[in-house]
């Protein structure tokens, strides 16, 4: 197969997408190095990463790179232009995975990520400048895509609820795993977290922004306090987002100030380390496609307490507390809970373990791989004109 993938989120600064991307297409050249790769660095005219390496850190006899563009003006003129997919060689398969969706193909065969539509359910979860970009990649993936694949059975029913005539045999569940290949790394102690005893302290591990839920668990972490709960620092790792640039704000002039580290991105060294060394890792979401740092976290053995909400259930199974995202009080009663009860922190990290060795990426990439086959051998399910 001539396989086209876009990597386009895959730069210094990736989050979930673009980790998605990375992996995927890392465990796809080493489980399928005979097909030949085309890997875009810009893809489409929504997202568009200026500082993206002259060299792509992926490797192979029959990998290529496919076109650069020194703009998302360019980029954009290229992937809406009528003659793309000749341009491109006309590969058997294109693979997007930023939001952004191409309508024009008439051979190749159109695969598309989805990951969540939080956009949808609740707009002050994000910018409308956000949610509308997202909205109109997705909206274009239900009229033109051979296939899509889902990152959790929850996105995949959002998916359909939302776009019903969309064939159901046509969206394929293929998990995430964890961006680290050895769980045996000890990880580098970030600097933020100098003086603080491995293993005393709450961690969150997120981007800043609403739907992550952080101002209540800053909510929660205070009534913890208030019920006597030991003072372990709360750890909120994790670059700004978008709608809380009030948030630092409002915790130097709460109660906890004093108590709660923000560390701001940090390296995957220094992740590891914030995994392993945690009394437990807290993840309130309120809306996920998947739930990275719950996996993450769990493969370095982090005793869990999670949102219920959405995917989330499908990557804990039965290794975390998990809890109604909007209900402050339980989150507090629960840390106090763990606290108090060290064996149940003990049993919840041997169980972490456990679940995490469920996801595999070599298991993902081939199940990918078999949707590219099927959709080959399938007639292509529509051209927009």
């Amino acid at each position: 197969m001539h396989i086209g993938f876009d990597i386009s989120q895959t730069g210094t600064g990736k989050a979930g997408c673009g980790y998605f991307a990375h992996a995927m297409i890392k465990a796809m050249l080493e489980i399928a190095p005979q097909h030949r790769y085309s890997l875009f660095p810009s893809f489409g005219d929504f997202y568009f990463d200026a500082s993206m390496p002259v060299l792509i850190p992926y490797s192979g006899e029959n990998v290529h790179c496919g076109p650069r563009h020194v703009s998302r003006e360019a980029a954009g003129t290229f992937w809406t232009a009528s003659d793309t997919e000749t341009l491109l060689g006309r590969p058997d398969i294109v693979h997007a995975n930023n939001f952004w969706c191409p309508i024009q193909f008439t051979s190749t065969r159109l695969i598309y990520t989805f990951y969540d539509m939080g956009f949808v359910v609740d707009p002050a979860w994000t910018t409308e400048t956000n949610r509308l970009g997202c909205f109109y990649g997705v909206f274009r993936s239900a009229m033109a895509a051979d296939w899509v694949v889902a990152i959790s059975k929850a996105s995949q029913t959002h998916y359909l609820t939302v776009f019903p005539h969309f064939p159901e045999d046509h969206i394929r569940v293929i998990y995430p795993c964890s961006r680290f290949a050895d769980s045996t790394l000890v990880g580098q102690r970030p600097k933020r977290l100098e003086g603080i005893d491995a293993g005393f302290y709450w961690l969150n591990v997120g981007t800043i922004e609403p739907r992550k839920n952080q101002r209540r668990l800053a909510e929660a972490y205070a009534r913890y306090l208030a019920l006597d709960g030991t003072a372990m620092p709360l750890v909120l790792a994790g670059g700004n987002g978008w709608l809380m640039d009030d948030f630092e704000k409002y915790l130097s002039n709460s109660a906890i100030a004093a108590h709660v580290i923000m560390t701001g991105y940090v390296s995957d060294e220094e992740l590891i380390w914030l995994y392993r060394n945690c009394y437990a890792n807290i993840y309130p979401s309120l809306f996920e496609g998947f739930g990275l740092p719950v996996l993450e976290g769990m493969q370095f053995g982090a005793p869990t307490l999670a949102s219920w909400s959405t995917s989330i259930p499908e990557v804990t199974g039965e290794a975390a507390i998990l809890l109604a995202p909007e209900d402050t009080e339980c989150w507090a009663q629960a840390m106090v809970r763990l606290v108090a009860n060290r064996e149940e922190r003990d049993k919840l990290s041997a169980a972490a373990l456990s679940q995490a060795h469920r996801f595999d990426w070599k298991v993902s990439a081939a199940s990918l791989l078999q949707v590219y086959e099927e959709a080959l051998a399938s007639p292509k399910r529509c051209v927009v004109s």
